[in-house]
C-alpha cells in the first residue's frame, strides 16, 4: 500500500510538472501552443483532443486546476496505477471527441479541467457499480469536497469548455462501469453459486 502511494504521488506530481514545464516555456519563447487545443468540427482540430488536457490558457488557469489535478488524479491512482491510467485514458479521450463534435464553432478548447469532472465521476460511481464499500465511502467523501464542481457541466460562464466538463463527466461514468467490470462479474458468479446451491 506504502508503494501505491508514493507511486500514485510521483505519478501525478510528474503529470503536473509537466502542465507547468509546457505552461514556462510557452512564457519563455513567447510561443503560444493554445492553437493546438479542439477545434470542434475542424479535421484539423482532432489533434486536440491529443494535447488540450496539457495546454492552458495562462497561468491562472492552470494555478487554479492544480489543485484538483493533484487531488483527484492522486485519488484516482489509487485505484492501482494500471487502473488509474487506464480511466483517465478514457476519460481523455471520451471528453476530447465530445467537445471536438459539441463545441461551438470557431472556438478553442483546452485545459485539464476535463480530466478533473472525468476523475470525479470515476471516483464518484466505480463503488457503486462494483459495490465495494470503502470505495463508495471514498466516494461520498469526494463528494462532499468536490460536489459543488459538477455545476461546471452546464453552460454558463463564458469562456469555460462545460463541454469539455461535460463530457469528462462523461467519461469518468464510463471509465468507472469499464474498470468495474471485475466486480461485477465476479458477483453475478457468487449470485449464480448461491442460486445453485443446494438447499
Amino acid at each position: 500500500m506504502k508503494r501505491l502511494w508514493l507511486r500514485a504521488g510521483v505519478v501525478i506530481v510528474g503529470f503536473v510538472g509537466l502542465l507547468y514545464s509546457i505552461e514556462g516555456v510557452e512564457t519563455v519563447t513567447g510561443h503560444d501552443l493554445d492553437y493546438a487545443g479542439i477545434e470542434p468540427r475542424r479535421t484539423d482540430g482532432l489533434s486536440g483532443i491529443l494535447f488540450a488536457p496539457v495546454l492552458h490558457g495562462g497561468w491562472d488557469h492552470l494555478i487554479g486546476n492544480t489543485l484538483p489535478v493533484l487531488v483527484l488524479g492522486f485519488l484516482a491512482l489509487l485505484a492501482g496505477i494500471g487502473r488509474g491510467l487506464a480511466a483517465t485514458a478514457i476519460v481523455w479521450i471520451v471528453a476530447g471527441a465530445g467537445t471536438w463534435l459539441t463545441g461551438a464553432t470557431g472556438s478553442t478548447h483546452l485545459g485539464a479541467s476535463s480530466l478533473v469532472f472525468g476523475w470525479l465521476t470515476f471516483l464518484l460511481s466505480r463503488g457503486w457499480f462494483g459495490r465495494n464499500l470503502g470505495q463508495i465511502a471514498l466516494g461520498l467523501v469526494v463528494l462532499v469536497l468536490y460536489g459543488s464542481l459538477l455545476w461546471g457541466v452546464l453552460p454558463g460562464q463564458p469562456g469555460i469548455s462545460w463541454q469539455g466538463h461535460l463530457f469528462g463527466a462523461v467519461g469518468g461514468l464510463f471509465a468507472g462501469w469499464v474498470l468495474s467490470g471485475d466486480e461485477r462479474r465476479r458477483r453475478r458468479g457468487d449470485r449464480a453459486e448461491i442460486s445453485l446451491s443446494p438447499r
